[in-house]
């Protein structure tokens, strides 16, 4: 196993404040047969956004808006243990807290801008719609016979 893969990036250079993650770790329901009983390999990984100086103010507020319904107390909270290993929960909680957060804090969407149909397509629209109708109306046999 390499070790810890560095700051996880959330966007540009905005990363993950190490020292501000808590970890918990507890025996997880995952896989490792036998040896899941003996090893804590469920991780959960805990972030203070309400509290945090790592990301910018901006960011922090679009963050707490938008995942208000996930947050206790303004701390967010990340579990993994899809894996057996320890080691590899942790890299699961902090990429998926590092996308969580990229992802809450991202810039909301441009406004559409309305723009006009030309008139040559529309009408063709609706030529072609009324010869479509034509074309069911002829199959209704009514004066057939």
């Amino acid at each position: 196993m390499e070790g810890m893969s560095g700051p996880y990036l959330i966007r540009g250079s905005v990363s993950l404040p190490e020292a501000e993650l808590m970890w918990r770790f507890s025996r997880s329901s995952g896989p490792g047969g036998q040896h899941v009983n003996t090893s804590d390999s469920q991780v959960e990984l805990r972030f203070d956004l309400a509290r945090t100086e790592a990301l910018p103010p901006v960011w922090k507020e679009r963050a707490l808006e938008r995942l208000a319904g996930r947050l206790v107390d303004g701390v967010v909270a990340v579990r993994a243990s899809e894996h057996r290993s320890q080691w590899r929960n942790r890299e699961a909680a902090a990429v998926r807290l590092a996308a969580l957060l990229a992802e809450a804090s991202a810039p909301p969407p441009k406004p559409r801008k309305a723009t006009r149909i030309p008139r040559g397509i529309n009408e063709r629209r609706l030529r072609e719609k009324k010869q479509r109708a034509e074309t069911k109306r002829g199959r209704s046999g009514r004066d057939w016979g």
